[in-house]
């Protein structure tokens, strides 16, 4: 039990520090919110049009006939094309949001040490392995799917934070657990 705590609170702490650092200090997702010059005049724009949501435009109403879809996405071609993700309103108190990130570190290393604990004597190199999997299966099914459909910006920067934050706790876990 011991060994599961101290792992999970220094691979918790691994994990969300190079999470921070990546957003903050290294700046690597600053290609992802790029500064719009005219961000005020944008967002009295959309609080005058949009309802806090996510869209997709263009894109059809709901209820839409197959033939109004077809239509929608055949006229569509070729042409401006945006995904909003507009909110009525901004909170810079970040106290509640740092929690949170710090206890999903903790329950992701707190689940990938109860997979290693349930490999018959797991190497160093496995558990190292299993680790960096771990982030890349993260990287692939979320940040690079979403990639795939919506042309984001900001891939590299994700798939360097899944590759060095859970290498980085691999290498902390292949040392702690077969101690």
């Amino acid at each position: 039990m011991k060994k599961w705590i101290i792992g999970t609170l220094i691979g918790g702490i691994i994990v969300f520090g190079w999470q921070t650092l990546s957003w903050t200090a290294l700046q690597l997702h600053r290609p992802a919110n790029d500064y719009a010059a005219k961000q005020d005049t944008i967002l009295n724009f959309l609080g005058s049009q949009l309802e806090p949501g996510e869209y997709f435009l263009p894109t059809y109403p709901d209820g839409a006939s197959s033939e109004e879809q077809s239509k929608i996405m055949e006229t569509s071609m070729g042409k401006p094309w945006a995904k909003v993700s507009y909110h009525a309103r901004y909170d810079g108190n970040m106290g509640m949001n740092i929690l949170r990130g710090f206890i999903v570190s903790l329950i992701c290393v707190a689940m990938l040490i109860w997979i290693i604990q349930n490999m018959n004597a797991p190497s160093f190199s496995t558990i190292f392995l299993t680790s960096l999997f771990i982030g890349i299966i993260g990287f692939s099914v979320f940040p690079y799917s979403v990639h795939i459909w919506y042309e984001t910006k900001g891939t590299t920067a994700d798939f360097l934070d899944a590759i060095l934050q859970w290498g980085l706790c691999g290498l902390w876990l292949g040392w702690w657990l077969r101690r």
